[in-house]
């Protein structure tokens, strides 16, 4: 047995140390102990501790590959991921919470503080529902109308045995949208006018007036004629009292503001009858009576019309827990005006658009506070309310303020938009009024309800006890098997994937079944590369793996490939060999050749070190698994026949630098050298595949003919390129051009033909040996299907001609002779002289296809109006001057674009300016092709910068520095495009001036395929100042469509 050393290597010197032998032993010298050194069987086991990782390159590592966690006392907690289900209990002596269905949480809100209303949750308990009597408890039940859905969702909230209860049946029935935030004071307003009204069509007649009776007071609008004194009073009705907290401190302020006296002058005077006529007057609300329950709204959220949107006011208001309204009640002094706090309705969050719904809510038969979150409640310490947390949010940085110090009996809030007061009711020993029994017809389905969650309650609790046993038994199993893992010295042993091990000891993924099948060479057994991704296990451990787990093939001791590491022997004795085979090679080429010699390609010479180091890298890895075979071999003397099946396409570099296409020796003589058959010994050990040419090969002789043949043709078409200038000579200088805005004196007709053809015959003239030369004029392009011609003389000086040539009589008659025609176009001049003085009038020949021409035009102008992902740009102006003074092009432009820009320079406002004066001339071209009948017409005319018989100008937009492209469709509104612009520029859309084409664009709800907004339109934009307030900065931001509501709903009576 050979020494190997006991100090563990990382993986590369491990897989170095397990092939050093072969600097000594020749493949046939092989024997069982060089195969056991190559397949590391010998290396030591590693011991607990010693490894931090598992050490990949050694098979008998058994240490870090997952076993941590299953030895020892494991908790059983540990073999599940499922949650305990009595999590999900209700607690006793705790009220039940309410899903938050995305967007929801100002609807449950609500939703608490109306089921903490004991006389409205015992009336809406009285209310007839023959669906709920008749329902049969085997089926779902289904609430349909309001009352149904409260009923049975006030019931759950009362008598269930879970946590929280899932609201979508009554969110449902509202068609509310539960991924938008809704404002909730408007919810509240139409929720209690939507159950007013259902319930008003109740029969009990003590049903029909509830939400009266407990939410509706009455005040009366008294106005008071200054000139003689007359008041005249306008009654009125009130769910809840919206009082203004901007500039106040406290509640009384704000009520108090909310009855002063108002002055009527001026355009607002007021039309007294007694006078006869308008006069000043005062206005002010009486307050006559109040309701059981005071709804109290605070204006947080109000309308803001310097930026058009919606804004939170975070302003601190002070309110008392006990509040008497009767200051402020005119007569009816029998009234009992003392109210208590009974819920605080809190939104967390700076902005009108965004945020979250709490509520504190006091609970009416025990006096303690509850903080209603969503799913979660919790129990304030002691009868106080505590708004705690719900002050601490962010603040904006100009807005922060110190919470003000609160008087006992009095709290502080700058986020509470409602508050809800009780009336106080003299103390009683009469119980029975704080307590709501939940009807029979309804506990039994809240019975029902408990039962299908106890089933789940009982059903995760199997599924836990079932994992539980299952982890407790792969505990025993891992404890036993990894035991058994080591294989024992001189024992018998198997080969197992690293891979399937750990994932045995993952309890996470279910265990497969043992693969080795990617671990075998071509020859069946184990490949000597994949030792390193594979494990030697015990024979008594493998049986027992594959007892349990089925798998193979097997790979037992004798799964060694002798055959592929003697072939890597090989190699890798070549790759010490070749450097001085280099050597020698680079010698003996320099000497005079004498004898039989062999072609080798020069580039082939000046790198084939490189190309056999390659080789032979390649060939290392060879023998690696793939689809069953081999692919290649390396150099080779007594080759069995597995290794000489080479697949060729892999080997043919070598010397083919000089094999032409036919496969024959190439006819390029400067590009190959002959060296001796010394040299080619030597080169052919490294490279047996490599295409062979002795000294006296012959050159392909196809190949030869084929230089001849091309040779004769390049002749042949340069006397032809050469023919055809000199007789187009001033076409393909384009000297003495024909210009249609002047039409010469000298003719009367000027032929047309496709710009496309001069483009491509001007290409063979120049480089006839490189190009093809052109057969056919092609004017079928300029047609319609009905063969008539789509451009007139208008649309030709107009910008059209950027697609045609114009030629003279006489270039037309050398053009018809060298070139087949398929369809003359000409266009003619027939010049009158009238009493106003000459005149000409033109024709084409063919006919102007007329309708096809308007199809055409009305095909672009909707393109115009309807396109979808287009581009335009934003230029922003400064100071009614474009902020780029000094244009220069973006560094990705072209050099000639660049040389343009000097052509390019913005005019100022009132210059013409194309870029500003766009129109349906400046969409964009299209290429000509031979599919492209009358497409040239489709492509919209060039810009009004074209110039006719000149150089034509590049077309594509060329970015200005502080101008910025935006993608948009045309059915996008200009809002929509503000917030895009908003983004882009850091600009607020009320802060935006936007124009095009000197047109100022102001209506927000407008589609800009409406405002006249094209594809690659330029769009100016002047900023007004920016205004200093981040919180309404804040609110455009969230804003992104227009906001909608309740529209659409069940509140809406939709």
């Amino acid at each position: 047995m050979l020494f190997i050393k006991r100090i563990m290597a990382p993986r590369i010197q491990l897989a170095k140390a397990a092939w050093r032998w072969v600097e000594t032993v020749k493949p046939e010298e092989i024997k069982q102990e060089h195969i056991e050194l190559a397949y590391r069987v010998n290396l030591p086991a590693c011991k607990r501790g010693t490894c931090r990782r598992n050490c990949k390159g050694n098979p008998n590592c058994l240490v870090g590959i997952g076993e941590q966690a299953w030895l020892g006392e494991i908790d059983e907690n540990a073999f599940h991921n499922i949650d305990d289900p009595n999590s999900e209990r209700r607690d006793k002596n705790t009220f039940v919470g309410l899903t938050n269905l995305g967007a929801t949480c100002y609807v449950n809100t609500f939703l608490q503080v109306w089921f903490h209303n004991l006389e409205l949750r015992r009336r809406l308990y009285q209310c007839h529902n023959s669906r709920a009597q008749e329902h049969n408890i085997e089926s779902d039940y289904e609430p349909q109308s309001i009352c149904e859905h409260l009923q049975y969702l006030f019931a759950l909230l009362q008598n269930s045995n879970r946590k929280y209860i899932d609201p979508s049946g009554l969110v449902k029935a509202l068609g509310l949208d539960t991924g938008q935030q809704q404002d909730a004071q408007e919810f509240s307003k139409l929720f209690l006018s939507l159950l007013e009204d259902t319930l008003s069509k109740q029969k009990n007649p003590n049903l029909q007036n509830v939400i009266q009776r407990q939410f509706c007071g009455q005040f009366s609008y008294v106005t008071v004629c200054n000139q003689c004194g007359r008041s005249s009073a306008l009654p009125s009705r009130f769910y809840e009292l919206e009082l203004n907290i901007q500039g106040h401190k406290n509640l009384t302020e704000c009520v108090t503001e909310f009855l002063k006296e108002e002055n009527l002058d001026g355009d607002n005077r007021y039309y007294c009858e007694s006078c006869q006529g308008k006069q000043n007057a005062t206005r002010r609300i009486k307050l006559h009576s109040l309701p059981p329950t005071l709804n109290l709204q605070l204006m947080r959220f109000v309308f803001d019309r310097q930026t058009g949107h919606k804004k939170k006011l975070n302003t601190f208001i002070s309110f008392p827990e006990q509040l008497d309204m009767g200051p402020f009640l005119e007569g009816n002094q029998d009234q009992n005006c003392v109210y208590e706090l009974s819920a605080v309705l809190i939104h967390r969050g700076i902005s009108a658009y965004s945020g979250h719904y709490i509520a504190h809510v006091k609970d009416a038969r025990t006096g303690d506070w509850y903080k209603f979150n969503d799913e979660e409640i919790e129990k304030m310490e002691g009868k106080k309310l505590q708004l705690g947390i719900e002050e601490d949010i962010a603040e904006t940085v100009k807005s922060q303020t110190r919470k003000p110090k609160c008087s006992k009996g009095y709290h502080c809030s700058r986020n509470a938009y409602m508050l809800v007061y009780k009336v106080q009711e003299a103390e009683t020993s009469d119980s029975s009024r704080n307590i709501v029994e939940v009807p029979a017809f309804l506990q039994r389905l809240v019975d029902q309800d408990n039962h299908k969650f106890e089933e789940w309650c009982s059903e995760m609790a199997d599924m836990r006890k079932q994992s539980v046993d299952k982890g407790k038994a792969k505990h025993e199993e891992v404890k036993e098997l990894y035991e058994l893992l080591p294989a024992m010295d001189g024992g018998p042993y198997e080969f197992i994937p690293l891979e399937w091990l750990k994932k045995w000891l993952d309890d996470s993924t279910a265990t497969k079944e043992i693969d080795n099948s990617l671990f075998l060479c071509c020859h069946n057994k184990l490949h000597p590369d994949k030792v390193g991704d594979s494990k030697r296990v015990s024979l008594q451990a493998a049986e027992l793996l594959y007892k349990r787990y089925g798998g193979g093939p097997r790979l037992d001791n004798s799964s060694m490939c002798r055959v592929c590491v003697g072939q890597r022997c090989r190699v890798l004795r070549l790759k010490n060999q070749l450097n001085e085979d280099y050597k020698e090679v680079s010698n003996l080429i320099k000497r005079t050749l004498s004898g039989e010699g062999y072609w080798v390609g020069k580039a082939s010479l000046r790198s084939w070190r490189q190309l056999a180091l390659e080789q032979l890298e390649e060939d290392e890895h060879e023998t690696k698994h793939s689809n069953g075979q081999t692919n290649g071999q390396g150099p080779h003397t007594n080759n069995s026949k597995e290794l000489s099946e080479v697949n060729e396409d892999e080997m043919r570099t070598f010397n083919e630098d000089i094999v032409c296409s036919h496969g024959n020796l190439s006819i390029a003589e400067t590009e190959r050298k002959l060296v001796s058959s010394e040299v080619w010994t030597k080169l052919r050990a490294y490279f047996p595949k490599a295409p062979e040419f002795t000294q006296n090969q012959e050159s392909c002789q196809q190949c030869l003919t084929l230089e001849q043949e091309e040779k004769d043709n390049e002749a042949v078409s340069k006397m032809m390129a050469l023919d055809q200038k000199n007789q187009l000579l001033n076409l393909f200088h384009e000297k003495n051009r024909p210009i249609l805005t002047k039409w010469p004196q000298d003719t009367d007709v000027l032929y047309i033909v496709p710009l496309y053809f001069v483009d491509e015959w001007k290409k063979f003239i120049r480089r006839p040996t490189k190009s093809s030369p052109v057969s056919n004029v092609g004017n079928a392009l300029l047609l319609c299907p009905h063969g008539g011609f789509m451009f007139t003389y208008d649309s030709l000086i107009n910008g059209d001609a950027q697609h045609v040539a114009l030629l003279w009589p006489s270039e037309w008659e050398v053009i018809s002779r060298l070139f087949i025609v398929d369809q003359p176009i000409s266009i003619h001049c027939f010049k009158q002289t009238t009493p106003s003085g000459p005149t000409a009038e033109y024709t084409t020949q063919p006919d102007l296809c007329w309708e096809c021409r308007e199809g055409f035009l009305f095909q672009q102008q909707r393109d115009l109006r309807e396109y979808t992902q287009a581009t335009i740009y934003i230029r922003k102006v400064v100071e009614d001057k474009m902020m780029m003074k000094e244009v220069a092009p973006e560094m990705n432009a072209s050099s000639s674009e660049a040389e343009e820009e000097k052509e390019d320079q913005p005019k100022m406002d009132g210059e013409k300016d194309p870029d500003f004066s766009q129109s349906q001339d400046s969409a964009k071209r299209l290429k000509l092709n031979d599919n492209s009948i009358a497409k040239l017409a489709v492509a919209a005319p060039v810009s009004n910068s074209t110039k006719l018989g000149g150089i034509r100008r590049s077309t594509r937009h060329r970015k200005l520095r502080g101008e910025k492209a935006l993608i948009v469709s045309a059915n996008q509104t200009l809002k929509e495009l503000k917030i895009q612009i908003m983004h882009a520029f850091s600009v607020a859309p009320f802060d935006q001036n936007l124009s095009i084409n000197g047109k100022c664009l102001t209506d927000d709800s407008a589609t800009l395929g409406s405002l006249g907004v094209i594809p690659e339109s330029i769009i100016c934009l002047k900023a007004d100042e920016p205004i200093a307030d981040y919180a309404a900065m804040d609110d455009v931001y969230q804003v992104r469509m227009p906001e909608e509501g309740f529209k659409g709903t069940g509140l809406l009576g939709h």
